[in-house]
């Protein structure tokens, strides 16, 4: 039998030590005893003291205790939680910039990655407003008895627990401000240490909040639950096992749409399908994609991991033809209902795994000479080898992840012969250390 390794003792005195950077997840970085640091509640340029959280072989990681100098970027953080709240890493920093910040992660996951850097740099698309944008989430619910009760929002950083917060200043106001009504919600049911979590979806008007249950409510469960809909004008479902066990409590289901004025179209959705969660900055995203794009009647446009229609609908606005292909089957059909809603006739929808062979998909033998591509945090690069093929000429390249752009974006630049034209951010997520960005590509 092996030995065990004996965890590495952490020193308990506080460390002084000058922030050098920041990684693209919000943490502050500097160097000691010969390696990296990361120090949690730090900004670039800041002479902080901190005390370890971590050691490994190669790096270590800390929590700011105490900010000697502080960055002229830093603010005072909204929420009285930050820094245990896993929700946000980025409040203690100035919206702007969070941004810059942003986009130079962009252009340094490029550029090292990638080994590209973009001809233009588009300017960053932000909202109206940093806060309360969330229309989609995952909340932990935790009945914690030390607590008084029930624990509802987003788990603490780096824990299983559910932090303790009264309210949430990115969730849109509906939920973010219901919080310890919801506590008191579940405290009062006869389930309520079995309930994980609760799973909230917006649309332009109706509100649905999915209660994830893992043993079978009473009847006064049932009656409360309702009532709480019905007080706070919020649709009540439930959830008792997978995805497909997702059903209203009355049987009757919510009507969730949003809006795209500038293409006058109404979507419908799903509370379980995917959408944007920042209305604001999706309607910008798409505007500068079709815009982008450069569309006229004569174009036939590939738009890849196309969900529920998002910005397949609004191509078919300006283009002659339009093909979605998406993994998901349902969202293929919602895509489909979507079109008819809108007397849109131009589109034309396949389901598709566009991580597995595509060798007889009846879409890779037409010729698309504009194509979107929106895919997953894992990128694009299984699909990208067939865009020159297709007759590919631009190239909208919609981004979750700055890592996956900039290996794609080196893949069509070095080996399949596209400039990178333009590259830029888009604030979907404030406060938060995700990078979005949008990338315009075109054959050389």
């Amino acid at each position: 039998m092996g030995r065990r390794r004996r965890r590495k003792q952490l020193p308990t005195e506080p460390v002084e030590t000058a922030i050098e950077s920041m990684t693209h997840d919000g943490k502050g970085v500097t160097h000691l005893d010969g390696k990296t640091t990361f120090i949690h509640g730090s900004l670039p340029n800041e002479q902080v003291r901190f005390l370890y959280t971590g050691r490994w072989r190669k790096h270590d990681e800390g929590r700011v205790i105490e900010v000697l100098r502080a960055s002229p970027d830093r603010v005072e953080p909204r929420c009285h939680q930050f820094g245990i709240c896993g929700g946000c890493s980025l409040q203690h920093q100035a919206h702007r910039a969070q941004i810059e910040s942003k986009q130079q992660a962009m252009l340094d996951a490029l550029k090292h990655i990638g080994k590209v850097t973009p001809e233009h740099i588009l300017p960053p698309l932000v909202g109206s407003s940093a806060w309360g944008y969330r229309r989609k989430a995952r909340l932990g619910v935790r009945y914690v008895p030390k607590k008084g009760g029930a624990l509802v929002g987003f788990r603490e950083r780096g824990s299983s627990r559910v932090a303790d917060i009264e309210s949430c200043h990115v969730l849109h106001p509906r939920v973010g401000e219901l919080l310890p009504q919801l506590r008191s919600l579940i405290d009062s049911l006869s389930v309520y240490d079995q309930i994980p979590q609760i799973e909230m979806a917006m649309g332009d008007e109706a509100c649905v909040l999915i209660f994830r249950l893992l043993s079978e409510p009473t009847e006064s469960d049932l009656a409360a639950l309702h009532g709480f809909g019905e007080q706070h004008q919020v649709a009540i479902y439930l959830q008792t096992g997978g995805p497909d066990t997702v059903k209203p409590l009355n049987g009757a289901a919510a009507e969730l749409t949003y809006d795209l004025p500038a293409f006058d179209l109404k979507l419908q959705f799903l509370p379980s399908d995917f959408t944007q969660v920042n209305s604001d900055i999706n309607r910008q995203m798409i505007h500068r994609a079709v815009k982008m794009l450069d569309l006229s009647s004569e174009d036939r446009v590939l738009d890849l991991f196309c969900g529920l229609g998002n910005f397949t609908l609004p191509l078919a606005r300006h283009a002659g033809s339009v093909t979605g292909v998406e993994g998901d089957a349902g969202l293929v059909a919602r895509a489909r209902e979507n079109a008819t809603l809108n007397s849109i006739e131009n589109t034309t929808f396949f389901t598709a795994n566009l991580y597995e062979s595509l060798e007889h998909e009846p879409w890779l033998s037409q010729c698309f000479n504009k194509v979107l591509l929106d895919p997953p945090r894992s990128g694009a690069q299984e699909i990208l080898e067939h865009l020159p093929k297709l007759g590919a000429e631009k190239i909208v390249y919609v981004s979750c992840y700055p890592g996956t752009l900039a290996r794609d974006a080196g893949i069509m630049v070095h080996e399949l012969g596209y400039r990178l034209i333009d590259a830029g951010v888009m604030d979907m997520f404030p406060h938060t250390a995700h990078v979005e960005s949008i990338a315009l590509f075109e054959k050389g």
